[in-house]
């Protein structure tokens, strides 16, 4: 079983990463005004958390999250990330770490890997569900966009899973 003490730090920063990045990935390539980014961030976080005991690594990302040193970690990460990144880079480099952590948990954590995706996958999934997209006050537009769906093809190409 998978945990903190299976990864170089380096790595389990990005492990850690990873579960706000498939979310922030998925808000960047179709911005949704304020209210709409609330709604996906709401939803990030409600993913995040939905599935804490499916596995022993996940529940050790959670747990992480958690702990105020765990959030000072990432919020270092993210910072250094994608502060003052344009959309498409945020994307970018969301995608470049999911391929990352893609292969550490293949390297490191192969019997929980797949599980791991999946939950990035149902992360970005939420996140995509969260808010209409183009419409007028709520009214028309559509629950995931063209963007946001090519995005979600995008992390489970990245992740070596399916959409």
């Amino acid at each position: 079983m998978a945990n903190k003490q299976s990864f170089t730090p380096e790595e389990w920063t990005k492990v850690l990463e990873s579960m706000m990045l498939a979310g922030m990935a998925v808000s960047a390539a179709e911005p949704s005004g304020w209210w709409g980014t609330i709604k996906e961030a709401f939803a990030s976080r409600a993913a995040i958390g939905s599935k804490a005991q499916s596995n022993e690594l996940i529940s050790a990302v959670i747990t992480e999250l958690e702990m105020a040193e765990g959030r000072s970690v990432i919020q270092e990460a993210l910072r250094k990330r994608v502060a003052g990144a344009q959309p498409a880079e945020v994307v970018q480099r969301s995608l470049d770490n999911l391929r990352e952590v893609s292969a550490i948990l293949d390297a490191k954590a192969p019997d929980e890997a797949a599980a791991f995706k999946a939950w990035l996958g149902g992360i970005s999934q939420k996140v995509a569900e969260a808010s209409m997209e183009g419409g007028f006050l709520g009214f028309g537009g559509v629950r995931v966009s063209d963007a946001e769906k090519a995005t979600l093809a995008d992390i489970a190409k990245a992740l070596g899973t399916t959409a």
